[in-house]
């Protein structure tokens, strides 16, 4: 996700949202972190630093139970910050979501369809679901309870599902395309967009639940398959690649999209409107797809059609584009927010059509995202800094070199304010619920990597960032990962260099930078 961009180092991001309130008649216990990619990590803390106590959280399998009695599913998976986002007991295989979309603002059918398979055996499991009217659920094609609990949907099946076992569940319902929620900081409104003839999404960070039942973290991923009906007048777009456009006898038509590789629900994309498909080949032959709303092709074409440059560029620092395909999706909406949702990046109209320097800093932020967010998913929500530090760290360093701020200027400003966002929205690797997607997550969490690079130099800090999307792509690694692959390629043992750096109330000093200094706090 792009935070405000100004041409200014100094000035702070301006998006974002208020904390969720926590119910507590059921508690949110879990395990493990498990995704469809196999993806698993505990939810305890270990692994004491050197350095004034702080840890790295721990991660690994978990022991799996053998007890055979059905229980519950986990009603979340546990992440500190957001303790009921996913949910416990089954890992989900696929998703097939249908949409039956008649307006803008006009509720419409929809279904979901999802293939699991029990981790636990279970009594009853939780799907993250809220607003939208609920009609029916079904388990294996058998009727299931479904009970509301805020934003969880609680089924319980017709009979209890064995450990081990795969299940499909549908839900069908109406779905409300006019549901978002806002933060106090740099997502703003999330959920569904209206545009002026369809809509967009920004699921981040968990508002994939408004627009369909999901297990919604980051960490947890799995294919989608998407069955969008449209007026004939209309298109429709999604993740990933066209497998078929049908129209139907009733002139309606169905567009039908396959993810191609997992994806988390907060990166996943449907946009109905009145568009235009530009499509053309990016480096090693790579697809790419532009979907612009009809009146902006030729306004928007100059910066769109860099794409192919940018993604040289990155893949000269990152190695090659993790995934299949990829394109810009142009916003028609007045929201100032870019989003990294996968395989199609969602560009506000406004970014395309504003001075280069800035529409070219939120383009390559949103592309860096595929490399480290999307492609090495974050393990939980304080991991947010490897993400969004890392798009704001290549963001700038393209800038640099292509009319902008220089990085070093950049980064000395960041590190004049960095006592201070550390005292209001938490240290890069500790944000509180509603300071997530502040400006620590951003600039000051770029400098973090600009300060490892002064410590390790720039050749073995580009060998740390290669190894780092290339070791665990296509899965979730958090900020112990980095810790130690970090360690590993530069030959030290850097957890004594980096943890003052992501933990605390105070910045260390900058390597190579002994006048640089940190303006003070004021409450």
């Amino acid at each position: 996700m792009k935070a405000s961009l100004t041409r200014s180092p100094q000035e702070p991001a301006r998006r974002g949202r208020p904390r969720r309130g926590l119910r507590t008649r059921r508690t949110a216990l879990a395990l493990a972190f498990t995704g469809a990619a196999g993806i698993t990590a505990a939810a305890v803390l270990a692994g004491a630093l050197p350095y004034g106590g702080h840890r790295f959280p721990a991660h690994g399998p978990s022991a799996a139970s053998s007890v055979e009695a059905p229980s519950p599913g986990a009603p979340g998976i546990g992440d500190p910050l957001m303790p009921l986002d996913g949910n416990g007991g089954y890992t989900v295989r696929h998703y097939t979501l249908a949409f039956d979309w008649r307006a803008p603002r006009t509720p419409f059918d929809a279904s979901i369809t999802i293939s699991a398979t029990a981790m636990q055996a279970l009594s009853r499991f939780d799907l993250d679901f809220a607003g939208n009217t609920l009609h029916t659920v079904t388990v294996d094609g058998a009727p299931a309870t479904a009970v509301r609990d805020g934003d969880e949907l609680v089924v319980t099946p017709a009979k209890p599902i064995p450990h081990g076992s795969t299940f499909t569940v549908r839900v069908a319902y109406t779905a409300d395309p006019t549901q978002r929620r806002h933060r106090g900081d740099a997502i703003e409104d999330y959920g569904w967009v209206p545009t002026p003839d369809g809509t967009v999404l920004y699921p981040q960070p968990n508002g994939a639940k408004m627009i369909f039942p999901a297990n919604d973290h980051p960490s947890l991923r799995a294919p989608v398959t998407f069955r969008i009906t449209t007026p004939p007048d209309l298109s429709a777009v999604a993740n990933g690649r066209l497998v078929e456009r049908v129209r139907r006898p009733d002139g309606r038509v169905r567009w039908t999209y396959d993810s191609e590789q997992p994806v988390a629900a907060q990166l996943v994309q449907v946009a109905i409107g009145k568009f235009a498909f530009v499509d053309s080949i990016g480096p090693r032959g790579l697809p790419l797809r532009d979907v612009v709303p009809d009146g902006l092709v030729t306004d928007t074409e100059a910066y769109r059609s860099l794409t192919p440059e940018h993604l040289a560029w990155l893949e000269r620092r990152l190695g090659p584009y993790p995934f299949r395909r990829y394109g810009v999706l142009v916003g028609d909406t007045d929201l100032p927010v870019a989003l990294e949702t996968q395989s199609l990046s969602v560009v506000p109209r406004a970014d395309l059509l504003s001075d280069r320097v800035d529409a070219e800093r939120n383009l390559v932020h949103e592309l860096t995202h595929h490399w480290t967010g999307d492609s090495v998913a974050i393990r939980r929500w304080s991991d947010l800094w490897l993400s969004e530090g890392h798009a704001r760290f290549y963001e700038r360093l393209y800038s640099d070199a292509h009319g902008g701020d220089s990085i070093e200027a950049a980064m000395r400003a960041a590190y004049e304010q960095h006592d201070q966002w550390r005292h209001d929205d938490g240290a890069p690797a500790e944000p509180t619920e509603p300071t997530l997607f502040k400006q620590m997550r951003y600039d000051g969490s770029a400098l973090v990597l600009y300060a490892l690079r002064e410590k390790v130099g720039e050749e073995t800090f580009d060998r740390i960032e290669r190894s780092w999307v290339t070791k665990y792509r296509g899965r979730a690694a958090g900020t112990r990962d980095f810790v130690a692959l970090a360690s590993e390629v530069a030959g030290e043992d850097l957890n004594p260099f980096l943890a003052p750096w992501l933990y605390g109330a105070h910045t260390p000093p900058m390597p190579g930078h002994p006048d640089w200094q940190v303006d003070p706090v004021h409450d």
